[in-house]
């Protein structure tokens, strides 16, 4: 895999990151708030479905 793909790639998540914070800087603010909340076994479970829902989306991108 070339370097320029991995870059690229980061380069999109950095955008997409990014978008929620500029278009509504409120609503991400209260959405950091209710994270805050949740417990850390609720947040890996969230970041669990959200790796595996990459992995399926690259498997299909891909093949």
């Amino acid at each position: 895999m070339a370097w320029t793909e991995i870059l690229t790639a980061l380069a999109l998540v950095l955008i997409i990151e990014g978008l929620l914070p500029f278009a509504s800087p409120g609503r991400y603010r209260q959405m950091v708030a209710e994270i805050q909340r949740l417990s850390d076994n609720n947040i890996r479970s969230v970041g669990l479905v959200v790796i595996i829902a990459g992995l399926v989306l690259l498997y299909v991108v891909r093949s």
